[in-house]
């Protein structure tokens, strides 16, 4: 037996204990002793096993140290069917998460029972990948095409209770898994209650499989991993199951051969690297019980929403009591969604407005915050006049933060006595759904100030990524650039609406101009304007029918029309009439003959100028990883996840043809088009960015 899986025979029952912290992970250890484990129980003289994990949870789903190794026997789709084909009873007792091969695993048994807070899933399709030890196989026998097709497809996790319902379990009770699951076995003994294996059961009724794939691929903006599950479970209604098992198996092979199966679990892994930062170990983070937040406008009631519900004490500070009262009703409105969504309950809700939450007009209030967060106007002088008042009247070691998105917080740092206190925590909008907090770290921002930083990320469940000090930090930076590639490419011919459809068809959930439109055309307006009296490099391009699309007060959803006409509502998304005798105009006015620009080109140049862009800010250290990149624009400006991130779809491209590219591109255009110097060194090195995530782990 492996150590990994414990084996002791109570009475009749032989039972099976997963040991492998801290998820008993799925690994070689494992998938043996559970082989062991069944074939001693059947020798013993058992009449029902019962398999359960000790610690925090059931079997969790794959070791993740295994990715990328090549696979070893016993491969668990052949443990799933050894523990099926058991003469004995087998019973899995679920708590914590049985995800992916553990609820796999539990499919395999022939009774399942689960504590009431057991959660359970396959969400194989969130790395890429589908069910391949019998999942597409076994949960459409037990509960239907519907329901396996709606947890398959989604890899969503699923409550006990619902599952319940769904007939993925056949028991709830309150205990431990090892008490209810001696005592359901023993019941099941009792009984005389048949084996029960679910490939026995009869093929699930069929439907129309290629309507329900097209659906499944539109839904998934272009993700194979939900398409290609539908086939399996196609296969579980039109196949034996022995035959259904080599069907499942061979699309599993399938999509592991995929870019967008590399791409996803870069994702995956770049998620649990970025906020583990080496010059933070053993660096603790300051107090954080109560925050202030200065300024209840939609992004500042959406951070104080977001601290409110990670457990906070939140004192909002605005300029009037009118003010004041519009803020409060901000932050109950979002905190009402938490409650119609079951986030919440009455009793909380009714204690995170009344008691958790207080709203001020006078900055003495934010006296004994242990953190402030400012989320007034994008504006160095108002931003500066709020740290100077800050800086009076908060306590000593209390962290100062600014949400900005663009300006430079060593500025706005050097207003106050304590520098070392300030840092800039970019939250995007709504900040209490958005999971990005870009943790902009200052020149002299102290090291437990900046733990601090990720210490509330963490609290709020946010995705941090440590970022430096630079024009608009890691995100915004970029999109600068990719925006404007995309506003010159307008110029030369291509229309807002190719570009948009091109984009959504790569994976994008909207395209830039649609996103301008959401997010409001004034911001990007006062940008341009703002970087116009700055003073423009005069070798870079400029271009005026956004400019004058905004003077005409058209800037988007909120005001009805913006490169789209929303007067049929906001999905309608009709184009504007008005944008392209703007853009003639304009291109008019410069002397420019359009051309015809392909999709394909579209997205190259797109794609281009953002990698470009993200390995000057790799190079100059404003992220620390290029992984720091992919995770910022995964979670902040909708990339699509199944690409891995610009740095990682670079990679898969190859950074030789992609340097070639941006190399031609700037014989017309060559201050846009100049090669990043970091671009230049790898190709020369014959290495890629993620070369640079292994030198940084």
């Amino acid at each position: 037996m492996s150590d990994a899986i414990m084996y002791e025979k109570i009475g009749d029952i032989a039972v099976l204990a997963a040991n492998n912290p801290p998820v008993n992970a799925l690994g070689l250890a494992v998938r043996q002793g559970l082989i062991d484990g069944i074939e001693r129980a059947e020798k013993d003289g058992a009449k029902a096993v019962l398999i359960y994990g000790e610690g925090r949870t059931f079997f969790a789903g794959a070791d993740i140290r295994e990715f990328g190794k090549p696979p070893a026997e016993p491969f668990l789709p052949d443990v799933c069917t050894r523990i099926e084909a058991s003469p004995l009873i087998v019973v899995s007792a679920l708590h914590g998460t049985a995800l992916g091969g553990g609820l796999e695993i539990a499919l395999g048994s022939h009774y399942r029972i689960a504590v009431p807070k057991a959660r359970m899933g396959l969400p194989e399709v969130l790395i890429g990948i589908m069910p391949g030890a019998g999942g597409t196989q076994r949960l459409p026998r037990l509960i239907g095409i519907d329901k396996s097709l709606d947890v398959i497809t989604s890899g969503r996790q699923v409550g006990a209770q619902e599952a319940l319902e769904m007939g993925i379990i056949d028991k709830i009770a309150e205990g431990t898994p090892r008490e209810i699951g001696l005592a359901y076995a023993q019941e099941l003994i009792d009984a005389a209650a048949p084996r029960r294996a679910t490939s026995e059961m009869p093929n699930p009724a069929p439907v129309d499989f290629d309507a329900l794939y097209d659906a499944v691929l539109k839904k998934a903006r272009g993700q194979l991993a939900p398409a290609v599950a539908v086939r399996g479970v196609q296969a579980s209604s039109e196949l034996p199951f022995a035959e259904g098992m080599k069907r499942e198996r061979e699309l599993f092979m399938e999509l592991m051969a995929t870019d967008q199966r590399e791409g996803l679990i870069h994702a995956f892994f770049s998620e649990r690297a970025v906020g583990k930062l080496p010059e933070l170990d053993g660096v603790a983070p300051r107090d954080l019980n109560a925050i202030g937040v200065i300024g209840g406008g939609t992004m500042g009631a959406g951070i104080a929403t977001s601290a409110l519900l990670s457990g906070l004490k939140v004192t909002l500070l605005e300029m009037n009591d009118k003010a004041a009262e519009a803020a409060r009703g901000r932050i109950a409105g979002n905190l009402q969604g938490a409650l119609k969504r079951g986030k919440i309950s009455a009793a909380q809700f009714t204690d995170l407005t009344e008691t958790a939450l207080n709203v001020a007009t006078d900055y003495a209030a934010l006296a004994d915050a242990d953190l402030v967060i400012e989320a007034v106007f994008e504006d160095m002088g108002v931003k500066k006049d709020v740290f100077t008042k800050l800086d009076a009247v908060c306590k000593p070691g209390a962290v100062l933060a600014s949400n900005t998105s663009y300006l430079d917080v060593n500025e706005i740092a050097a207003c106050t006595s304590r520098p070392g206190d300030v840092i800039g925590l970019h939250f995007f909008s709504p900040a209490h759904v958005m999971k990005l907090l870009e943790i902009v770290v200052a020149d002299k921002t102290a090291l437990d100030v900046v733990a601090t930083g990720f210490a509330l990320g963490k609290k709020m469940s946010k995705v941090s990524v440590r970022a430096g000090v630079c024009d608009g930090f890691i995100g915004n930076r970029i999109l600068s650039k990719y925006r404007t590639c995309a506003d010159y490419m307008i110029l030369d011919g291509a229309s807002p609406y190719q570009i948009d459809a091109a984009l959504e068809k790569f994976g994008f959930a909207m395209g830039p101009y649609a996103v301008a439109d959401l997010a409001g055309l004034d911001i990007g307006w006062a940008v341009r304007k703002r970087k116009r009296a700055e003073g423009m490099d005069p070798r870079a391009r400029d271009f005026t029918y956004a400019d004058k699309l905004c003077e005409d007060g058209n800037f988007g959803q909120k005001t009805g029309k913006g490169y789209y006409d929303y007067a049929a509502g906001a999905k309608a998304r009709v184009p504007n009439p008005e944008v392209l005798p703007l853009i003639e105009a304009d291109r008019a006015t410069q002397g420019i003959t359009p051309r015809a620009f392909t999709d394909e080109e579209i997205l190259r140049r797109y794609m281009a100028s953002m990698v470009n862009e993200a390995a000057r800010v790799v190079g100059e250290g404003i992220a620390k990883r290029p992984l720091d990149v992919d995770v910022t624009l995964l979670y902040g400006y909708g990339f699509p996840r199944y690409r891995g991130g610009p740095m990682k779809w670079a990679d898969m491209q190859g950074l030789p043809a992609l340097l070639a590219d941006i190399k031609s591109w700037a014989k017309d255009d060559p201050y846009f088009w100049e090669p990043a110097p970091l671009l230049e060194q790898l190709v020369a090195e014959g290495r890629n960015f993620d070369d640079l995530n292994k030198d940084a782990s």
